[in-house]
């Protein structure tokens, strides 16, 4: 540890921008969603993209609390952007493999949460300059960084160098939290279903996120970053946080167009059964790619930060 170094201090500035990078991404990037839907009809979504872009710079900039970030910090997230545009466009329009996804994820746990929700909001925010702009813009660029955020706030990037070191009780808890809640979705649809309604819909994203939250209060900073633990974490967070958050993107944005159907609970849940084998596609290719290049990725970045004092 540094000399002079006031851990008390340090603790207490990371549980602010935490709290801050909480805030934005739970309650004032839905208000501005919100606010494109109802009040502007979708029509200024650039706008609200600019607006939720210029507010994830807030977190990552209290990073350096009273200095001024050095150029090799940004260069960084600079590089870390670029990779997944470029890892995205390659692979998950060509090949079908959603390695820009596995790569938010690895950045945020390498990083932290603060520049891993930037890296994900900016990086789907320039992307779509390529794969196209729309009103659901916005709605991607929360949740890829999102994504990059609960990467960072859920495993313990003290222990990344025994990346190969597996601790099945340290998973143990965010597993049984989601089979648990699997098991009482289960449970409710079983009770309580409709004539002719499939559990694979809603009940898989809702019950999996209570859940999966359960799994990261649980295990907070604590999980390990191996394979397997990083492979079952993004599959999970991708299928639930992501697919669940764009299934309501998919219902609201549709809304304007010809033969769409009404903003009703239905409508949603219709949307959540036909979007289980697209987001578990989605989640399994980032998965696969995080099991085989995940550690390695974030070993190399690591080093990059020992190195070069990044954020330190």
């Amino acid at each position: 540890m540094r000399r002079g170094v006031n851990t008390a201090q340090l603790a207490a500035a990371q549980r602010k921008r935490t709290l801050v990078t909480a805030g934005l991404i739970f309650i004032l990037f839905p208000l501005l969603i919100a606010l494109g839907v109802v009040l502007l009809r979708d029509r200024s979504y650039m706008l609200i993209s600019w607006i939720i872009l210029a507010f994830t710079l807030a977190p990552f900039f209290m990073v350096f609390e009273k200095r001024r970030p050095k150029a090799r910090e940004l260069v960084i997230i600079a590089v870390c952007c670029a990779l997944t545009i470029v890892a995205e466009l390659f692979f998950g329009h060509l090949v079908g493999v959603r390695v820009g996804t596995g790569l938010i994820i690895v950045f945020g746990v390498a990083l932290g949460p603060e520049p891993g929700f930037l890296i994900g909001s900016l990086s789907r925010f320039v992307l779509n300059f390529y794969a196209g702009q729309g009103p659901w813009t916005p709605w991607q660029m929360v949740c890829w960084g999102l994504l990059g955020f609960l990467a960072g706030l859920c495993f313990n990037r003290a222990g990344v160098e025994k990346t190969n070191s597996r601790s099945f009780k340290l998973i143990l808890g965010p597993v049984l939290s989601v089979a648990f809640a699997a098991l009482a979705a289960w449970l409710v649809y079983l009770f309580f279903h409709e004539e002719g309604e499939s559990f694979f819909g809603w009940r898989l994203y809702v019950f999996g996120a209570v859940g999966l939250l359960a799994g990261v209060l649980v295990q907070r900073k604590r999980l390990p970053v191996d394979d397997v633990t990083l492979t079952a974490f993004t599959f999970f967070v991708t299928f639930i946080v992501y697919g669940g958050l764009m299934n309501v993107c998919a219902m609201v944005t549709a809304l304007g167009l010809p033969g769409a159907g009404d903003l009703s609970w239905t409508t949603l849940r219709g949307l959540y059964l036909t979007g289980v084998p697209y987001d578990a596609v989605h989640a399994a290719t980032a998965a696969v790619f995080n099991f085989f290049f995940g550690d390695k990725v974030i070993r190399k970045l690591e080093r990059v930060k020992l190195k070069y004092g990044i954020y330190r």
